[in-house]
């Protein structure tokens, strides 16, 4: 059987790794040889579970939606991680993260943030924590995510906007893993996707895992089952997706279902589906699927959506797709905002303009009356209602 989950030498099948200067390796050593040892804590875990009780308020409701099951004709549930404190599944991750960069003795925060949700997640862990902190934010999304940067300096971060390339996510990176360089000593950089060198997808992935391990007793309640047919995330550098599908990675009766955003087509040239348009590469850190010219230079993605205009995949996902453990699908912005326009019409929920792409997949696929679909809503629409009221002219 395939295993899906990180080897000992960080590699998912032939993705993953640490590929970093030589200036980082301390800081990324440091928290390789500590990460699993610090977890099985159970100092630490009791402390995360309680945090994620009584502060981000988790369990977060699996919501069977009637109207929206009725309209496609199949049951799908909603995993409601729009629900948690800050508005999406990102704080799953900074607590954890936060937790591991006190035992380490790092007293700074840094982080890279796209459509603004990591960045508010990070802001408010170190307010929490009464830590420094630092956010970058490429120049484009700071404008297009507005709101989100007045809460993070409400939470006493300071945004930093970065303003080489595309001035977007990957620039934001860029300039978190500089800084990162120049401070390694007192400095942990909470990574917020699964993505970057070893041991931070895996990192990732585990604080988020806490998604699939509810939607199995969740089922199981309302199911008599734990595992549905289908369990589908939206993916950019893919977070969410890793924690919803980890628990049913080797359930050979789950299908794995990602969900990535096409922008203006597959083929225009204003698009971000890695699974189609990527080659092997390397980029913060690990190798993966990344989307490149021919000589190895970065293309620009595009997506209406901050959080999924990323050029690659983390090496997970990748690894999910090459061994066609998951399909991939790639949802069109157009797609996108009318899925998320009829959630609000039929659920009276209005979901991120990311999670609007994992339900786009209805218009394109169909499923039994009786297959039990479990969607991941990574995060609420708050954030992105000046891009619906433009995009709908409401």
């Amino acid at each position: 059987m395939k295993n899906y989950n990180v080897n000992e030498k960080g590699y998912y099948g032939e993705f993953g790794g640490a590929y970093i200067p030589e200036m980082l390796y301390p800081n990324v050593e440091e928290l390789r040889q500590n990460y699993l040892k610090v977890m099985a804590e159970p100092e630490f875990q009791k402390e995360f579970d309680q945090l994620l009780k009584d502060y981000v308020g988790r369990p977060s409701p699996l919501y069977f939606a009637k109207r929206l099951s009725e309209k496609y004709n199949t049951k799908i549930y909603l995993k409601r991680e729009d629900l948690n404190h800050t508005g999406a599944h990102k704080i799953n991750n900074t607590i954890g993260q936060i937790l591991m960069a006190k035992r380490l003795g790092k007293h700074r925060i840094i982080a890279e943030t796209g459509a603004g949700q990591h960045g508010v997640a990070t802001a408010t862990v170190c307010a929490l924590m009464g830590l420094e902190c630092i956010v970058y934010m490429g120049e484009i999304d700071i404008k297009r995510q507005a709101p989100n940067v007045a809460r993070m300096k409400m939470l006493g971060a300071t945004v930093v906007p970065a303003l080489s390339g595309s001035r977007t996510l990957k620039d934001a990176t860029n300039e978190a893993i500089r800084d990162w360089i120049n401070n390694p000593v007192d400095t942990h950089y909470i990574i917020g996707s699964a993505i970057g060198p070893h041991p931070y997808p895996d990192m990732v992935t585990k604080f988020q895992s806490v998604i699939s391990e509810e939607i199995k007793w969740q089922l199981k309640e309302q199911e008599g089952r734990e595992n549905p047919d289908y369990v589908v995330a939206c993916i950019g550098g893919g977070s969410n997706a890793a924690g919803t599908y980890y628990h049913f990675l080797h359930e050979t009766d789950v299908n794995i279902i990602a969900v990535e955003a096409a922008g203006l087509g597959v083929d225009s040239g204003e698009s971000a589906a890695t699974s189609v348009l990527g080659k092997e590469g390397i980029i913060h850190g690990c190798k993966t699927l990344l989307m490149q010219t021919n000589d190895g230079q970065i293309t620009e993605p595009y997506s209406i959506s901050a959080g999924l205009d990323y050029p690659g995949v983390g090496p997970m996902h990748a690894h999910l797709c090459k061994t066609g453990r998951a399909e991939f699908m790639a949802i069109t912005d157009d797609e996108a905002m009318k899925a998320g326009l009829k959630l609000c019409e039929l659920e009276g929920i209005i979901p991120a303009i990311e999670s609007s792409h994992a339900l786009a997949i209805f218009e394109q696929k169909s499923f039994k009356p009786d297959d039990v679909v479990v969607l991941s809503l990574s995060g609420r629409g708050d954030k992105d209602l000046e891009n619906y009221i433009d995009y709908f002219k409401i």
